[in-house]
């Protein structure tokens, strides 16, 4: 095996597309090199390059190819077609099976050849989202300048050119030297190995691998923040970002002036996140400290003292902004700028915003209602819902999108509003992603259930629901922030009932809106769908819940994932494992029955009874049914499914001493309804026939 080595060095890439541009490298160059077999394949990216090195064959072996010709009876014009076609004359064919077959040889060909075909035409096609030219009369585009391309296949140099006929003024050629750092090792070097490639980049001030960059930067921030006794607020998005930005990474300090740290946390970390790149500290008590660690490109005589000044002076700047917003966003209330709303589209297709406000503010009352809260919080959930897109109209909001919600609790809290109202107000978003905190006080879940009630409902009645990968309203993630409040909270109310609601607010301000029973339908099993993948995503059994939703979405989603809980730990046990055995063998004998002369329905005749086992079957199946049914109807879904394991002795000794296709069609017919009476039974709990096993 030979070590290929292909470096890209350009000017600056976006961090987000440096990634995905390596690993499109590789993809490629993978595919384009499949006859050389590579493996062992190891991708590198950062600001100013992208690589892979992996290992190959040093050829292709000569091999013969065959290809097979018109038939021996074919018109002379086929086979002259075919002779044009390969270059090929009558003496080279030869005759097999009645066709003429055309046996040539393939050269063996070295991987250099292999290599230095195939890269030009992947340069040339590679799929950067956006993409430059440079350069007069050059048709060649790069997501930046390409100044560098160094490949090697074994420390030897594969030379190819990426200039082409309609592309002179270009000269971009393989070759074996490229670039360190900027300003701390600037030149050209040469490359032998990856691995020395790496080494050779490390002293001159790259590190190549993006992890170790991260890894770095953490480091850096980390001990930096240690010295002021403070802690980094977590990020690594922005981690990996800083490390998109950055080739020898330097942590450093800065001072945030005393004037800005009554602003509230949440708008200087966003400010100094998405302006400047810098992160957050805190203090012990997990306040916000007033010191930010940045990371720097390289390192300075000073110790950073010049660069410190002048990133507190940006920062100075940005906050004065900030504050400039906070002091006047303030002085207009929120209740005051609900009215602004009318001006503000939600959808052209379901009103304003403030039509938006109306709908979500009489389900925040009805939610609060089912969940049995007092008058006074359901007057704070409707208050909440009436103030929650306020904040839309702010400055600060405008500013920094990222802050809806969370600028509307703080707004709240100066115009005097009570605290469950401005929590609520604050809180109303979350969960924002799939690892975020959900809202806990009562108030702020009828406002956050509220808002994404409506959202669902909304685009369902509209026909804008998700597509394949589509979901351009985020209505998955609307559903899973249900799923996960009803969930954790524990609560127990019809969510069917509530889509009702919804889509009867929505009727009043939406146009074209669909059918509301169909809209109900599809809403429930949206949610179904959302939840059965929730429980994927957690290892649990989603198989037992498509069992148990074979029944139907029930809308008391606590209810239904007890009943799912305790079908999965009867089916984790031996009975449970084979009562599903037996149920499965009973549904499959009536399925094929059912086709000859089926359905066998109807209670069997015990004058019919040959034999004990069928008497005990019987028996036991009187007895589960009854204390089945009333168990779910007292929710308590363990003594069911204890209840149902219990048939499984009756179950095997009918097995195994009954036959059910008996000669007399009388005894076969009851006994078949005897099977149908099982199935019944046990679609009480669930639809056996969906759980794998």
């Amino acid at each position: 095996m030979a070590e290929l080595l292909l470096v890209l060095n350009c000017e600056e890439i976006p961090a987000r597309m440096q990634e995905n541009g390596a690993k499109d490298l590789n993809r490629l160059l993978s595919a384009a090199l499949d006859s050389l077999r590579p493996r062992e394949q190891k991708t590198f990216w950062g600001p100013r390059h992208i690589a892979v090195s992996m290992t190959v064959e040093p050829g292709v072996a000569a091999s013969t190819k065959s290809e097979r010709g018109p038939r021996e009876n074919a018109p002379e014009q086929a086979l002259d077609g075919f002779l044009r076609k390969h270059g090929a004359t009558r003496e080279s064919l030869t005759l097999e099976n009645g066709f003429w077959v055309l046996n040539s040889s393939v050269p063996a060909i070295s991987a250099t050849d292999v290599i230095a075909e195939a890269a030009p035409e992947l340069l040339w096609r590679f799929p950067w989202p956006k993409s430059m030219r440079w350069g007069s009369g050059s048709h060649f585009t790069w997501v930046r300048p390409l100044r560098h391309i160094v490949c090697l296949l074994d420390g030897t140099c594969v030379p190819f050119s990426l200039g082409r006929e309609d592309d002179y003024a270009h000269g971009l050629r393989s070759g074996t030297q490229t670039e360190g750092h900027r300003f701390m090792a600037p030149g050209l070097f040469e490359v032998t190995s990856a691995a020395q490639w790496e080494t050779s980049l490390l002293q001159r001030k790259v590190i190549a691998d993006a992890a170790a960059r991260a890894e770095r930067i953490l480091s850096g921030i980390s001990d930096a923040a240690e010295t002021k006794a403070l802690s980094v607020v977590p990020d690594a998005g922005l981690v990996d970002e800083v490390a998109g930005l950055t080739e020898w990474p330097n942590a450093l300090l800065g001072r945030i002036d005393d004037a800005f740290m009554d602003l509230p946390p949440e708008v200087m970390q966003v400010s100094m996140k998405l302006n400047q790149r810098y992160f957050a500290l805190r203090d012990h008590a997990g306040k916000a400290a007033p010191w930010f660690a940045f990371v720097a490109n390289m390192e300075f005589a000073d110790q950073g003292a010049l660069t410190i000044a002048g990133n507190e002076r940006v920062l100075r700047a940005r906050f004065s902004d900030a504050r400039h917003f906070w002091d006047l966003d303030r002085r207009t209330p929120l209740a005051e700028r609900v009215d602004t709303l009318k001006t503000v589209t939600f959808h052209a297709r379901l009103g304003t915003q403030a039509a938006r406000v109306g709908r979500i503010e009489f389900l925040a009352r009805e939610i609060a209602r089912a969940m049995a809260l007092d008058a006074t919080q359901q007057r704070d959930a409707a208050r909440a819902a009436y103030l929650a897109k306020a904040d839309l109209t702010t400055g600060m909001v405008g500013e920094f999108p990222e802050l809806q919600g969370v600028m509307g609790g703080y707004y709240a809290r100066h115009d005097k509003e009570t605290n469950a109202v401005a929590d609520a107000v604050a809180e109303h978003y979350m969960p924002r992603g799939l690892n975020d905190d959900i809202p806990r006080n009562p108030v702020s879940i009828a406002v956050a259930l509220a808002d994404r009630l409506d959202t669902l409902a909304g685009f369902f009645a509209i026909d804008e629901t998700p597509t394949g990968s589509g979901d351009p309203y985020g209505l998955r993630r609307a559903a899973l922030g249900v799923i996960r409040i009803v969930r954790d909270n524990g609560l127990r109310f019809d969510l069917g009932a509530l889509f009702d609601l919804a889509l009867t607010q929505i009727a009043k301000h939406a146009t074209t809106v669909e059918d509301p029973v169909s809209c109900r339908d599809a809403l429930m099993h949206f949610m179904a769908e959302r939840l059965r993948v929730q429980l994927r995503n957690e290892g649990e059994r989603h198989d037992v819940l498509s069992a148990v939703l074979a029944r139907g979405l029930d809308g008391d989603l606590v209810r239904l994932l007890a009943r799912t809980e305790a079908l999965a730990r009867m089916l984790s046990t031996d009975d449970g494992r084979n009562l599903l055995a037996a149920s499965k063998r009973a549904a499959n004998i009536l399925r094929i029955e059912n086709r000859k002369d089926g359905p066998h329905v109807g209670l069997p005749d015990p004058a019919l009874y040959r034999q004990a086992e069928e008497q005990t079957l019987a028996e036991a199946l009187k007895t589960a049914s009854d204390e089945i049914h009333a168990a779910l109807d007292d929710e308590h879904f363990t003594d069911a499914m204890r209840n149902a394991a219990g048939l499984r002795p009756a179950l095997d000794r009918f097995f195994e001493g009954v036959t059910v296709n008996d000669a007399d069609s009388a005894l076969r017919r009851n006994r078949l309804k005897l099977l149908a009476r099982i199935e019944a039974t046990l679609s009480e709990i669930a639809d056996f026939g969906q759980i794998d096993g």
